[in-house]
């Protein structure tokens, strides 16, 4: 047995759809401007290759966590993504073989200090107080991805019952095989590693008290208020 000089961590997972099961998290990669139409809105207008920022693991909140007003920001943004959990890992995967890393999916939020990632983007400065922070990734349950089938269909997300993104993942300029591809040459991916694959136009603000509703279809529903 090892002696720690204190209690290790809680390993943050996330459940399983119709099972006990839980998915233990390892890494949270997130591919940002993967939409045509959020990449204009954020002042882009081509098909660059893919860039990547990471979130630490325990920035998941699991369906019916608690999701706080961060600190530090007044201009706190949501983003729905498509999440692919890996079952599987390699490094340098082809494209052809990358499906076959996938576990399931889920849907999930990434929570963006909108204001520290424009003054950090000012500067050439990292992103990680903008993306990286505590409880920065709500998340559903996971749906296996043999139930789930090919995802393409509707992604959406509501803020007190009004649309705010409302698109399909069809919609991706670049496909999940080849975002777990071109993540593979940058890193040794393994068994739970999520890759949130972007998200669309429609991005924009939250503040105490909002309820959050997101769906992707063929993989559910995410809920949750910001307090």
């Amino acid at each position: 047995m090892t002696d720690f000089v204190f209690d290790p961590p809680v390993q943050p997972s996330v459940p399983v759809e119709g099972t006990s099961a839980r998915f233990p998290v390892r890494r949270i990669f997130c591919v940002g401007r993967n939409y045509a139409a959020h990449r204009a809105e954020m002042g882009g207008d081509d098909r660059e290759p893919p860039f990547f920022f990471t979130k630490p693991a325990d920035a998941v909140v699991p369906p019916g966590g608690v999701v706080a007003y961060p600190s530090a920001t007044t201009n706190l943004h949501h983003e729905i993504e498509l999440v692919a959990c890996l079952g599987g890992g390699g490094a340098d995967v082809p494209v052809e073989a990358a499906m076959s890393l996938v576990f399931g999916y889920a849907v999930g939020v990434d929570l963006t200090r909108r204001d520290l990632q424009a003054a950090s983007r000012e500067k050439g400065h990292p992103w990680d107080s903008a993306k990286a922070f505590d409880a920065s990734a709500p998340i559903s349950a996971i749906r296996l991805a043999a139930l789930a089938g090919d995802i393409q269909g509707r992604i959406q997300l509501e803020v007190n019952g009004k649309a705010r993104q409302d698109s399909t993942v069809s919609n991706m300029i670049w496909s999940l095989p080849e975002i777990i591809a071109e993540a593979s040459k940058l890193w040794r991916l393994a068994p739970g590693d999520l890759i949130f694959t972007g998200t669309p136009e429609g991005v924009g603000p939250l503040v105490r008290g909002d309820i959050v509703h997101g769906e992707i279809e063929a993989v559910g529903a995410l809920d949750f208020t910001i307090t």
